[in-house]
């Protein structure tokens, strides 16, 4: 995955990371580069800069600092040389190249009506390394278990940015896909039809509409297809018995995940919270938490290179919620 991000970043940049340490490249998340400022990565949990011998240090006045040229360079090849064709990635902020590498831009908002409509002046990237990690929901899985069903629970996984989410959303989908339960009274369990709408191309890195991560054999993806309109046309089309998609939070969003509870098909999904009760204070995710479309919450930390979770049992409407049975697990 890291060779073909690498061909994509201009020489220079390309050679500073390929001379990190293995152990640093490993561990990779994040590829900071800021024009005229120090390059920084970073790295199992933690942050370091880039000498321009490609080593590592906590000063920023030893960093590497990337130039106006190599900015535009680098701009130019995540856009396919053509800022027009990215136009709806620039107004959100950020492009998705492939295998699933998402990179945030920041510069100069052109505004149109009071709304964003774009960037200019970009000086500003941040490249998020997305790794597969298969076994990643091995320890979460009993947890969210459906016995009744010998399937998974409608479930939402909340976490602020680089936690893990996805990571774990997608092994959820790999090991539902493949019926590789690992609890031991799931043995016999069939292996679902997931259906994924991958609206940022993160979850399953499709090419040409063929995923580049495993997503499991049972797995039919929507690409680059916006969450609401991707699940019902799963709904209508594909037969899912598990859909899952990544960073709900819009109404229309809602209305799809109401529509799939209507139909028995449970949902897994991500949101950006710091947890429950962050969750809870957005209004979209409030109201489907109150009416019970989701049966579990998965509170996600990041602890190092490990990842802590905590299952919670919301209740609808004004009830308590209650932790689950196991609490905060390492997985």
């Amino acid at each position: 995955m890291l060779d073909g991000l690498l061909k994509l970043l201009p020489a220079e940049l390309a050679a500073l990371v390929r001379a990190l340490p293995a152990s640093v490249l490993d561990g990779l998340e994040e590829i900071r580069v800021r024009q005229g400022r120090p390059l920084e990565i970073g790295h199992d949990g933690g942050y370091a800069f880039v000498t321009p011998d490609g080593a590592l240090s906590a000063d920023p006045a030893a960093g590497y600092r990337p130039d106006e040229r190599l900015c535009a360079r680098l701009l130019e090849r995540i856009t396919n040389h053509s800022l027009y064709a990215m136009e709806e990635e620039l107004r959100r902020g950020f492009v998705t190249v492939p295998g699933g590498h998402r990179i945030g831009l920041a510069g100069r908002t052109v505004l149109e009506g009071g709304a964003v409509r774009g960037l200019r002046d970009i000086g500003a990237f941040n490249i998020r390394i997305a790794r597969e990690r298969r076994g990643a929901a091995a320890r979460l899985l009993p947890h969210i278990a459906d016995r009744a069903r010998r399937s998974v629970l409608s479930t939402l996984i909340v976490a602020p940015p680089q936690q893990g989410k996805t990571t774990m959303l997608r092994d959820i989908v790999r090991t539902v896909s493949y019926g590789d339960w690992p609890m031991p009274e799931a043995r016999g369990w069939p292996a679902r039809k997931v259906g994924v709408v991958d609206e940022r191309s993160e979850i399953a890195a499709c090419v040409r509409g063929v995923p580049v991560f495993d997503v499991g054999p049972r797995t039919d993806v929507l690409d680059a297809c916006p969450k609401a309109e991707g699940m019902m046309m799963l709904l209508r089309s594909m037969s899912p018995e598990l859909l899952a998609a990544d960073e709900i939070g819009r109404p229309e969003d809602a209305d799809a995940i109401r529509e799939a509870a209507h139909a028995g098909v449970p949902v897994i999904a991500t949101a950006h919270a710091g947890g429950l009760e962050d969750a809870r204070g957005r209004t979209t995710i409030r109201r489907l938490l109150d009416e019970g479309a989701f049966a579990a919450v998965v509170e996600l930390r990041r602890r190092g290179p490990e990842t802590v979770f905590r299952v919670v049992r919301p209740i609808p409407a004004a009830r308590e919620p209650t932790r689950a049975a196991g609490g905060a697990e390492i997985c």
